[in-house]
Protein backbone atom coordinates (compact mmCIF):
# COMPACT_ATOMS: atom_id res chain seq x y z
CA UNK A 1 0.00 0.00 0.00
CA UNK A 2 1.44 3.34 -1.00
CA UNK A 3 1.61 6.07 1.66
CA UNK A 4 -0.79 8.96 1.52
CA UNK A 5 0.21 12.58 1.07
CA UNK A 6 2.21 14.34 3.77
CA UNK A 7 0.10 16.30 6.20
CA UNK A 8 0.42 20.01 5.65
CA UNK A 9 2.37 21.55 8.51
CA UNK A 10 1.02 24.82 9.79
CA UNK A 11 3.71 27.47 9.82
CA UNK A 12 4.81 28.76 13.19
CA UNK A 13 2.99 31.96 14.06
CA UNK A 14 5.11 34.96 14.91
CA UNK A 15 5.35 35.91 18.55
CA UNK A 16 3.50 39.03 19.70
CA UNK A 17 6.88 40.48 20.66
CA UNK A 18 8.08 40.00 17.06
CA UNK A 19 5.05 41.84 15.69
CA UNK A 20 5.57 44.67 18.18
CA UNK A 21 9.25 44.90 17.24
CA UNK A 22 8.40 45.01 13.54
CA UNK A 23 5.91 47.82 14.11
CA UNK A 24 8.45 49.74 16.20
CA UNK A 25 11.15 49.30 13.53
CA UNK A 26 8.82 50.39 10.73
CA UNK A 27 7.81 53.51 12.68
CA UNK A 28 11.46 54.56 12.91
CA UNK A 29 12.39 53.98 9.28
CA UNK A 30 12.92 57.23 7.33
CA UNK A 31 11.17 57.96 4.06
CA UNK A 32 13.62 57.93 1.16
CA UNK A 33 13.16 58.69 -2.52
CA UNK A 34 14.26 55.92 -4.87
CA UNK A 35 16.74 58.20 -6.63
CA UNK A 36 18.19 59.24 -3.26
CA UNK A 37 18.66 55.57 -2.34
CA UNK A 38 20.61 54.90 -5.53
CA UNK A 39 22.75 58.01 -4.98
CA UNK A 40 23.36 57.10 -1.34
CA UNK A 41 24.48 53.56 -2.11
CA UNK A 42 26.66 54.76 -5.01
CA UNK A 43 28.52 57.13 -2.67
CA UNK A 44 28.85 54.51 0.07
CA UNK A 45 29.76 51.49 -2.07
CA UNK A 46 31.05 52.88 -5.37
CA UNK A 47 29.11 50.36 -7.49
CA UNK A 48 28.92 52.91 -10.30
CA UNK A 49 32.68 52.59 -10.91
CA UNK A 50 32.04 49.29 -12.70
CA UNK A 51 30.30 51.14 -15.53
CA UNK A 52 32.05 52.97 -18.31
CA UNK A 53 33.01 52.85 -21.99
CA UNK A 54 34.99 49.94 -23.39
CA UNK A 55 38.09 52.17 -23.62
CA UNK A 56 38.12 52.47 -19.84
CA UNK A 57 37.78 56.26 -19.69
CA UNK A 58 35.65 59.01 -21.16
CA UNK A 59 36.59 62.63 -20.34
CA UNK A 60 33.23 63.83 -21.68
CA UNK A 61 31.38 62.37 -18.65
CA UNK A 62 31.75 65.04 -15.97
CA UNK A 63 29.47 63.46 -13.36
CA UNK A 64 29.71 59.71 -13.84
CA UNK A 65 27.89 58.95 -10.60
CA UNK A 66 24.84 60.96 -11.65
CA UNK A 67 24.83 59.49 -15.15
CA UNK A 68 24.95 55.87 -13.97
CA UNK A 69 22.50 56.39 -11.12
CA UNK A 70 19.97 57.68 -13.65
CA UNK A 71 20.83 54.83 -16.02
CA UNK A 72 20.05 52.20 -13.37
CA UNK A 73 16.91 54.11 -12.42
CA UNK A 74 15.71 54.32 -16.04
CA UNK A 75 16.31 50.68 -16.95
CA UNK A 76 15.74 48.98 -13.59
CA UNK A 77 12.28 50.53 -13.26
CA UNK A 78 11.45 50.04 -16.97
CA UNK A 79 10.65 53.74 -17.24
CA UNK A 80 13.18 54.02 -20.04
CA UNK A 81 15.55 56.86 -20.98
CA UNK A 82 12.84 59.00 -22.61
CA UNK A 83 10.59 59.17 -19.53
CA UNK A 84 13.46 59.79 -17.11
CA UNK A 85 15.06 62.47 -19.29
CA UNK A 86 11.69 64.23 -19.66
CA UNK A 87 11.33 64.47 -15.87
CA UNK A 88 14.89 65.62 -15.19
CA UNK A 89 14.25 69.08 -16.69
CA UNK A 90 17.14 69.14 -19.13
CA UNK A 91 19.82 67.85 -16.74
CA UNK A 92 20.29 64.73 -18.85
CA UNK A 93 19.31 63.85 -22.40
CA UNK A 94 17.73 60.72 -23.86
CA UNK A 95 20.89 60.14 -25.88
CA UNK A 96 23.11 60.26 -22.81
CA UNK A 97 21.01 57.73 -20.91
CA UNK A 98 20.63 55.47 -23.94
CA UNK A 99 24.38 55.58 -24.59
CA UNK A 100 25.14 54.73 -20.95
CA UNK A 101 22.68 51.84 -20.97
CA UNK A 102 23.73 50.42 -24.32
CA UNK A 103 27.48 51.07 -24.45
CA UNK A 104 28.71 51.69 -20.90
CA UNK A 105 26.78 48.90 -19.15
CA UNK A 106 27.18 45.31 -20.25
CA UNK A 107 25.61 42.35 -18.48
CA UNK A 108 28.99 41.53 -16.94
CA UNK A 109 29.45 45.08 -15.62
CA UNK A 110 26.00 45.06 -14.05
CA UNK A 111 26.81 41.72 -12.39
CA UNK A 112 29.99 43.20 -10.89
CA UNK A 113 28.10 46.26 -9.64
CA UNK A 114 25.46 44.04 -8.04
CA UNK A 115 28.18 41.84 -6.48
CA UNK A 116 29.68 44.96 -4.88
CA UNK A 117 26.33 45.69 -3.22
CA UNK A 118 25.89 42.04 -2.19
CA UNK A 119 29.34 41.94 -0.60
CA UNK A 120 28.62 45.07 1.44
CA UNK A 121 25.20 43.69 2.40
CA UNK A 122 26.83 40.46 3.57
CA UNK A 123 29.02 42.39 6.04
CA UNK A 124 26.02 43.87 7.86
CA UNK A 125 25.21 42.36 11.24
CA UNK A 126 21.51 42.29 10.39
CA UNK A 127 22.22 40.17 7.29
CA UNK A 128 23.71 37.51 9.59
CA UNK A 129 20.50 37.60 11.62
CA UNK A 130 18.45 36.82 8.50
CA UNK A 131 20.57 33.89 7.32
CA UNK A 132 24.02 32.38 6.93
CA UNK A 133 24.20 32.72 3.14
CA UNK A 134 24.77 28.98 2.67
CA UNK A 135 21.33 28.43 1.18
CA UNK A 136 19.82 29.85 -1.99
CA UNK A 137 16.45 29.49 -3.73
CA UNK A 138 16.02 29.61 -7.50
CA UNK A 139 12.73 30.40 -9.21
CA UNK A 140 11.33 32.32 -12.16
CA UNK A 141 8.86 35.14 -12.73
CA UNK A 142 7.28 35.86 -16.11
CA UNK A 143 8.04 39.20 -17.79
CA UNK A 144 6.13 40.42 -20.87
CA UNK A 145 7.94 41.29 -24.10
CA UNK A 146 7.06 42.13 -27.66
CA UNK A 147 5.94 39.17 -29.71
CA UNK A 148 8.39 39.31 -32.61
CA UNK A 149 11.72 38.50 -30.97
CA UNK A 150 13.99 35.50 -30.59
CA UNK A 151 13.37 34.84 -26.89
CA UNK A 152 9.65 35.33 -26.32
CA UNK A 153 7.24 32.41 -26.05
CA UNK A 154 3.82 31.74 -24.61
CA UNK A 155 4.07 30.43 -21.06
CA UNK A 156 1.44 27.85 -20.15
CA UNK A 157 2.70 27.81 -16.58
CA UNK A 158 2.61 31.59 -16.01
CA UNK A 159 -0.19 32.41 -18.43
CA UNK A 160 1.58 35.15 -20.33
CA UNK A 161 3.80 35.88 -23.31
CA UNK A 162 7.44 36.84 -22.97
CA UNK A 163 10.38 35.44 -20.99
CA UNK A 164 11.29 34.34 -17.49
CA UNK A 165 13.33 36.35 -14.99
CA UNK A 166 15.08 33.42 -13.30
CA UNK A 167 16.60 34.59 -10.03
CA UNK A 168 18.81 33.09 -7.32
CA UNK A 169 17.91 34.57 -3.92
CA UNK A 170 20.01 34.00 -0.80
CA UNK A 171 18.42 33.09 2.53
CA UNK A 172 19.65 36.54 3.62
CA UNK A 173 17.06 37.98 1.16
CA UNK A 174 19.61 39.48 -1.25
CA UNK A 175 19.64 38.56 -4.96
CA UNK A 176 22.81 36.78 -6.09
CA UNK A 177 22.20 36.27 -9.82
CA UNK A 178 19.52 36.74 -12.45
CA UNK A 179 18.92 35.28 -15.91
CA UNK A 180 16.37 36.13 -18.58
CA UNK A 181 15.40 32.82 -20.17
CA UNK A 182 12.70 31.57 -22.57
CA UNK A 183 9.39 30.35 -21.19
CA UNK A 184 9.61 27.00 -22.94
CA UNK A 185 12.80 25.69 -21.31
CA UNK A 186 12.94 23.50 -18.22
CA UNK A 187 14.14 25.90 -15.53
CA UNK A 188 16.42 23.27 -13.97
CA UNK A 189 18.78 23.72 -16.92
CA UNK A 190 19.75 27.16 -15.55
CA UNK A 191 19.82 26.40 -11.82
CA UNK A 192 23.52 25.52 -11.65
CA UNK A 193 24.66 28.21 -14.10
CA UNK A 194 23.46 30.95 -11.76
CA UNK A 195 25.43 29.52 -8.84
CA UNK A 196 28.63 29.19 -10.85
CA UNK A 197 28.38 32.73 -12.27
CA UNK A 198 27.64 34.27 -8.89
CA UNK A 199 30.69 36.49 -8.28
CA UNK A 200 29.81 37.69 -4.77
CA UNK A 201 31.30 36.67 -1.43
CA UNK A 202 28.11 34.75 -0.64
CA UNK A 203 28.77 31.27 -2.03
CA UNK A 204 25.87 28.94 -1.11
CA UNK A 205 26.19 25.17 -1.21
CA UNK A 206 22.49 24.29 -0.83
CA UNK A 207 19.91 24.98 -3.55
CA UNK A 208 16.16 25.04 -3.11
CA UNK A 209 13.74 25.21 -6.01
CA UNK A 210 10.31 24.01 -7.06
CA UNK A 211 9.41 21.09 -9.34
CA UNK A 212 10.75 22.98 -12.39
CA UNK A 213 14.16 23.22 -10.73
CA UNK A 214 15.01 19.53 -10.71
CA UNK A 215 15.57 16.54 -12.96
CA UNK A 216 17.66 13.39 -12.67
CA UNK A 217 20.68 14.75 -14.62
CA UNK A 218 20.55 17.98 -12.60
CA UNK A 219 20.59 16.03 -9.32
CA UNK A 220 23.66 14.15 -10.52
CA UNK A 221 25.51 17.20 -11.84
CA UNK A 222 24.76 19.24 -8.70
CA UNK A 223 26.25 16.49 -6.55
CA UNK A 224 29.39 16.35 -8.71
CA UNK A 225 29.83 20.11 -8.36
CA UNK A 226 29.41 20.01 -4.57
CA UNK A 227 25.90 21.48 -4.38
CA UNK A 228 23.08 19.99 -2.33
CA UNK A 229 19.92 20.21 -4.46
CA UNK A 230 16.87 20.13 -2.17
CA UNK A 231 13.80 21.14 -4.20
CA UNK A 232 10.17 21.40 -3.21
CA UNK A 233 8.76 18.70 -5.49
CA UNK A 234 5.08 18.61 -6.41
CA UNK A 235 3.44 15.14 -6.30
CA UNK A 236 6.56 13.50 -4.85
CA UNK A 237 4.63 10.27 -4.26
CA UNK A 238 4.41 9.77 -8.03
CA UNK A 239 8.21 9.61 -8.33
CA UNK A 240 10.19 6.38 -8.32
CA UNK A 241 12.34 5.55 -5.30
CA UNK A 242 15.25 3.52 -6.67
CA UNK A 243 16.63 0.59 -4.68
CA UNK A 244 20.38 0.41 -4.03
CA UNK A 245 20.26 -3.20 -5.27
CA UNK A 246 17.54 -5.40 -6.84
CA UNK A 247 17.39 -7.60 -3.73
CA UNK A 248 17.30 -4.72 -1.22
CA UNK A 249 14.10 -4.66 0.85
CA UNK A 250 12.97 -2.71 3.90
CA UNK A 251 10.63 -3.56 6.71
CA UNK A 252 8.62 -0.35 7.00
CA UNK A 253 9.23 1.73 3.86
CA UNK A 254 9.49 -0.95 1.18
CA UNK A 255 6.23 0.19 -0.40
CA UNK A 256 7.89 3.48 -1.33
CA UNK A 257 10.33 1.80 -3.67
CA UNK A 258 9.73 0.56 -7.19
CA UNK A 259 11.31 -2.45 -8.84
CA UNK A 260 14.21 -0.54 -10.42
CA UNK A 261 17.64 -0.31 -8.84
CA UNK A 262 20.54 2.09 -9.35
CA UNK A 263 23.08 0.81 -11.88
CA UNK A 264 26.27 1.37 -9.87
CA UNK A 265 28.36 -0.41 -12.52
CA UNK A 266 27.33 2.24 -15.06
CA UNK A 267 28.38 5.04 -12.67
CA UNK A 268 31.70 3.36 -11.92
CA UNK A 269 32.48 2.73 -15.59
CA UNK A 270 32.01 6.41 -16.46
CA UNK A 271 33.12 7.98 -13.19
CA UNK A 272 36.22 9.52 -14.79
CA UNK A 273 34.10 11.05 -17.55
CA UNK A 274 31.69 12.46 -15.00
CA UNK A 275 34.49 14.05 -12.98
CA UNK A 276 36.12 15.43 -16.13
CA UNK A 277 32.82 17.00 -17.13
CA UNK A 278 32.29 18.56 -13.68
CA UNK A 279 35.82 19.99 -13.66
CA UNK A 280 35.33 21.45 -17.14
CA UNK A 281 32.18 23.21 -15.94
CA UNK A 282 33.90 24.46 -12.78
CA UNK A 283 36.80 25.83 -14.83
CA UNK A 284 34.37 27.55 -17.20
CA UNK A 285 35.51 25.42 -20.14
CA UNK A 286 31.96 24.16 -20.64
CA UNK A 287 28.56 25.66 -19.88
CA UNK A 288 26.26 23.66 -17.62
CA UNK A 289 23.31 25.05 -19.63
CA UNK A 290 24.74 23.70 -22.89
CA UNK A 291 25.47 20.31 -21.31
CA UNK A 292 22.05 19.88 -19.71
CA UNK A 293 20.29 20.96 -22.89
CA UNK A 294 22.18 18.35 -24.89
CA UNK A 295 21.65 15.69 -22.23
CA UNK A 296 17.88 15.95 -22.38
CA UNK A 297 15.23 13.34 -22.87
CA UNK A 298 16.47 12.64 -26.40
CA UNK A 299 19.93 11.56 -25.18
CA UNK A 300 19.04 8.20 -23.68
CA UNK A 301 21.59 6.44 -25.88
CA UNK A 302 24.34 8.77 -24.72
CA UNK A 303 26.53 6.99 -22.17
CA UNK A 304 27.37 10.15 -20.26
CA UNK A 305 23.67 10.94 -19.97
CA UNK A 306 22.91 7.45 -18.70
CA UNK A 307 25.70 7.60 -16.10
CA UNK A 308 24.57 11.05 -14.94
CA UNK A 309 20.98 9.81 -14.79
CA UNK A 310 21.97 6.82 -12.64
CA UNK A 311 23.85 9.10 -10.25
CA UNK A 312 20.82 11.40 -10.18
CA UNK A 313 18.56 8.45 -9.32
CA UNK A 314 20.65 7.67 -6.25
CA UNK A 315 20.89 11.33 -5.14
CA UNK A 316 17.19 12.05 -5.69
CA UNK A 317 16.12 8.94 -3.77
CA UNK A 318 18.22 10.05 -0.80
CA UNK A 319 16.77 13.55 -1.08
CA UNK A 320 13.19 12.24 -1.14
CA UNK A 321 13.84 10.12 1.95
CA UNK A 322 15.28 13.16 3.72
CA UNK A 323 12.28 15.22 2.64
CA UNK A 324 9.90 12.67 4.17
CA UNK A 325 11.79 12.14 7.41
CA UNK A 326 12.92 15.69 8.28
CA UNK A 327 10.10 18.16 8.99
CA UNK A 328 12.69 20.88 9.67
CA UNK A 329 14.05 20.43 6.15
CA UNK A 330 10.59 20.88 4.65
CA UNK A 331 10.14 24.04 6.69
CA UNK A 332 13.51 25.38 5.55
CA UNK A 333 12.69 24.70 1.89
CA UNK A 334 9.34 26.45 2.25
CA UNK A 335 10.86 29.43 4.06
CA UNK A 336 13.63 30.08 1.55
CA UNK A 337 11.47 29.51 -1.54
CA UNK A 338 8.88 31.89 -0.06
CA UNK A 339 11.60 34.53 0.20
CA UNK A 340 12.27 34.00 -3.47
CA UNK A 341 8.60 34.57 -4.27
CA UNK A 342 8.66 37.69 -2.07
CA UNK A 343 11.65 39.02 -4.01
CA UNK A 344 9.74 38.59 -7.28
CA UNK A 345 6.99 40.78 -5.86
CA UNK A 346 9.51 43.33 -4.56
CA UNK A 347 11.34 43.48 -7.91
CA UNK A 348 8.04 43.82 -9.79
CA UNK A 349 7.05 46.68 -7.47
CA UNK A 350 10.25 48.48 -8.37
CA UNK A 351 9.55 47.88 -12.08
CA UNK A 352 6.79 50.48 -11.97
CA UNK A 353 7.51 51.84 -15.45
CA UNK A 354 5.55 48.95 -16.94
CA UNK A 355 5.51 45.18 -17.12
CA UNK A 356 6.69 44.90 -20.72
CA UNK A 357 10.26 45.06 -22.00
CA UNK A 358 9.86 47.15 -25.15
CA UNK A 359 12.90 45.88 -27.00
CA UNK A 360 13.64 42.87 -29.19
CA UNK A 361 17.36 42.57 -28.45
CA UNK A 362 18.01 39.58 -26.11
CA UNK A 363 21.10 41.31 -24.68
CA UNK A 364 19.01 44.36 -23.81
CA UNK A 365 16.34 42.19 -22.19
CA UNK A 366 19.01 40.44 -20.11
CA UNK A 367 20.41 43.79 -18.97
CA UNK A 368 16.98 45.05 -17.92
CA UNK A 369 16.58 42.08 -15.56
CA UNK A 370 20.05 42.63 -14.15
CA UNK A 371 19.47 46.38 -13.76
CA UNK A 372 16.30 45.55 -11.85
CA UNK A 373 18.26 43.17 -9.61
CA UNK A 374 20.89 45.85 -8.93
CA UNK A 375 18.16 48.37 -8.12
CA UNK A 376 16.46 45.95 -5.71
CA UNK A 377 19.74 45.12 -3.97
CA UNK A 378 20.54 48.82 -3.51
CA UNK A 379 17.14 49.42 -1.94
CA UNK A 380 17.59 46.39 0.33
CA UNK A 381 21.04 47.54 1.43
CA UNK A 382 19.75 51.02 2.28
CA UNK A 383 16.76 49.54 4.12
CA UNK A 384 19.02 47.15 6.04
CA UNK A 385 21.09 50.13 7.23
CA UNK A 386 17.91 51.87 8.38
CA UNK A 387 16.70 48.71 10.16
CA UNK A 388 20.06 48.54 11.95
CA UNK A 389 19.68 52.14 13.15
CA UNK A 390 16.09 51.53 14.21
CA UNK A 391 16.93 48.37 16.18
CA UNK A 392 19.85 50.12 17.90
CA UNK A 393 17.63 53.08 18.83
CA UNK A 394 14.97 50.76 20.26
CA UNK A 395 17.59 49.01 22.39
CA UNK A 396 19.07 52.35 23.47
CA UNK A 397 15.62 53.33 24.78
CA UNK A 398 15.75 50.33 27.11
CA UNK A 399 13.43 48.02 25.17
CA UNK A 400 14.61 44.44 24.59
CA UNK A 401 15.40 43.45 21.01
CA UNK A 402 15.49 39.69 20.53
CA UNK A 403 17.53 38.50 17.54
CA UNK A 404 14.98 35.79 16.72
CA UNK A 405 12.28 38.44 16.56
CA UNK A 406 14.47 40.76 14.49
CA UNK A 407 15.07 37.89 12.05
CA UNK A 408 11.36 37.96 11.14
CA UNK A 409 11.53 41.59 9.96
CA UNK A 410 11.88 41.40 6.18
CA UNK A 411 13.92 44.03 4.27
CA UNK A 412 11.36 43.95 1.43
CA UNK A 413 9.76 47.12 2.76
CA UNK A 414 8.00 49.38 0.28
CA UNK A 415 6.04 51.95 2.29
CA UNK A 416 9.22 53.93 3.09
CA UNK A 417 10.39 54.11 -0.55
CA UNK A 418 9.03 57.00 -2.64
CA UNK A 419 8.86 56.02 -6.29
CA UNK A 420 6.86 59.00 -7.55
CA UNK A 421 6.75 62.74 -7.00
CA UNK A 422 9.40 65.24 -8.04
CA UNK A 423 12.48 63.39 -9.21
CA UNK A 424 15.43 65.42 -7.98
CA UNK A 425 18.97 64.16 -8.23
CA UNK A 426 20.72 65.23 -5.02
CA UNK A 427 24.46 64.72 -5.45
CA UNK A 428 25.38 65.79 -1.92
CA UNK A 429 27.47 63.04 -0.26
CA UNK A 430 25.99 61.42 2.87
CA UNK A 431 26.82 63.33 6.04
CA UNK A 432 27.75 60.39 8.24
CA UNK A 433 29.22 56.96 7.77
CA UNK A 434 26.32 54.53 8.33
CA UNK A 435 26.33 52.15 11.24
CA UNK A 436 26.63 48.54 10.08
CA UNK A 437 26.77 46.93 13.54
CA UNK A 438 23.95 45.93 15.84
CA UNK A 439 24.32 47.17 19.41
CA UNK A 440 21.31 45.79 21.21
CA UNK A 441 22.41 46.30 24.82
CA UNK A 442 19.64 48.23 26.65
CA UNK A 443 22.00 51.03 27.76
CA UNK A 444 19.29 53.40 28.93
CA UNK A 445 18.34 51.04 31.75
CA UNK A 446 21.74 51.55 33.37
CA UNK A 447 22.01 55.28 32.78
CA UNK A 448 19.77 56.19 35.73
CA UNK A 449 21.59 53.87 38.14
CA UNK A 450 24.97 55.39 37.26
CA UNK A 451 23.77 58.98 37.61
Amino acid sequence: MLPGPLKRRKGAERRPEALELEAAVHDRLPQRALLDILTRTAYLLGWHHHFGPASGSDPKIKEALARYVLTVFAHGTLLGPSQVAAHMRGKVSVHELSLAGNKHATAGKIEKASATVVNAFNKLDVAGVWGDGKTVAADGSQIDTWENNLLAETSIRYGGYGGIAYRHISNTYVALFSHFIPCGVWEAVYIIEGLLKNASDIQPDTIHADTQGQSLPVFGLAALLGFDLLPRIRNWHDLIFYRPAPDAHYQHIDSLFGDEAVDWAMIEAHWTDLLRTAISIRENRMSSVTLLRRLGNHSRKNRLYRALRELGRAIRTITLLRYLSEPQLREQITQVTNRNEAFHGFADWLMFGGKLIGHNDPDYQEKVIKFNELLANCVMYSTALDITDAANDIAAEGQPVDLDDLATVSPYITHTVRRFGNWTLNLTPPDDTPNTRLDLEPRVLFAAALA
